[in-house]
């Protein structure tokens, strides 16, 4: 019978194409209404107000935002720099693999948790 050896790699590739999709599609929406129509005014008015985008952000829906936002496009530069440094021959992959996804799921966490604790 043989026997089969679990590999993450499907779990990094997962994250490194949700990160470059979220990356590619909800960044640039997330500018484009906070940094450009909101301050030009071609919101509606009261649309991003502090106490709408108070509601907003900190909801389930909020949470869900900032994953997209912020921490799945962490995982996708994470993966790019882990296949960077291996194609570039510098380092062992192994290292690689806990540098870059270790760095990114502690700045995921600790985004998360600056999150949380302002819902607190």
């Amino acid at each position: 019978m043989k026997k089969f050896k679990l590999n993450a790699e499907p779990l990094w590739w997962v994250l490194f194409s949700a990160g470059g999709v979220c990356f590619a599609v909800v960044v640039p929406a997330a500018i484009l209404f906070i940094a450009i129509l909101q301050p030009l005014g071609l919101l509606p008015q009261g649309a991003l107000d502090a106490n709408r985008a108070d509601v907003l952000l900190f909801s389930l829906g909020g949470f869900v935002f900032i994953g997209a936002v912020i921490c799945l496009p962490l995982f996708h530069a994470a993966h790019r720099l882990r296949h960077g440094l291996y194609d570039l021959k510098l380092g062992r992959d192994n290292i690689n693999k806990y540098i870059c996804y270790g760095s990114a799921a502690l700045l995921s966490a600790l985004a998360l948790y600056w999150f949380i604790s302002g819902l607190l």
